[in-house]
């Protein structure tokens, strides 16, 4: 099924209360791995017209302490749904229980030894080292096959797979953005219904937020395409640019709407 282009109109009928932009990290808010003068001026025109954004990637609980800090933004969710960590405290929230990280950290590695043993081609991701609840190595140049023969493997150990633009991820199975996003908004955004808040990604590990039975609005960055037919759930809408000119575009509509 093609996408409905987002535009004008459809800001004007359908996203007119936006209030949180729940929203992926690379691929999304970066162009070609890097954060730009637009974001971060597009982010502070939504900060001033209180449209909240809160990030959720799969990158590192270390990086993401860093992130919440240096943007203007309501929170941040590392590690595809494991840990939120809000603007009031430099301590994270557990989303997924894990009762031993240590042991735990032991069986993700155990895990992908026996995957590199497979593929000898992987390599630990370099932040890594600063995970807590899922194991990552980079995508590299593998297919779709091969990704697809993880994920069996993985599920038949019990473990989660999945996977962006940049990394592939083993984490525990119940373990998604769009489980650890339910948990902050009934926490911490109570007040905030479905019609107020859109999610915004750009690949397969974003899949979730796409699930229009929990988020009826959603938006891939055009570089979405690329995995449409590998995605069970897709976005309801996709912008013309790709990457962070395409959140930039989505954000610029918002904008006009609530002048």
């Amino acid at each position: 099924m093609p996408l409905t282009p987002i535009s004008e109109e459809v800001a004007k009928t359908s996203l007119k209360n936006i209030q949180l932009i729940a929203t992926d990290m690379d691929g999304t808010l970066t162009k070609n791995g890097k954060f730009t003068t637009h974001l971060f001026l597009t982010l502070e025109k939504l900060a001033a017209a209180k449209i909240q954004v809160l990030v959720i990637t799969g990158r590192s609980a270390g990086w993401v302490q860093a992130i919440k800090n240096y943007l203007p933004i309501v929170g941040a969710i590392a590690e595809n749904g494991s840990l939120f960590y809000p603007i009031h405290s430099e301590a994270p929230e557990f989303l997924t229980s894990i009762s031993n990280i240590a042991l735990h950290r032991q069986n993700l590695a155990e895990i992908f030894q026996y995957l590199k043993s497979k593929f000898p081609q992987i390599e630990p991701s370099v932040d890594n080292q600063f995970r807590l609840t899922d194991w990552t190595f980079d995508i590299q140049d593998l297919s779709l096959s091969e990704l697809t023969k993880m994920a069996e493997i993985c599920q038949i150990k019990g473990y989660g797979f999945t996977y962006s633009t940049v990394q592939c991820h083993i984490k525990p199975l119940e373990q998604n953005k769009a489980t650890g996003l339910c948990q902050v908004l009934s926490k911490y955004f109570p007040d905030l219904t479905t019609e107020k808040i859109i999610t915004v990604g750009d690949s397969p590990n974003d899949e979730s937020l796409f699930e229009e039975s929990k988020f009826p609005l959603s938006v891939g960055v055009a570089n979405v395409i690329e995995y449409t037919n590998k995605l069970n759930h897709q976005p309801v809408y996709v912008t013309s640019k790709k990457e962070v000119e395409g959140f930039c575009e989505l954000a610029e509509l918002l904008l006009s709407i609530h002048s």
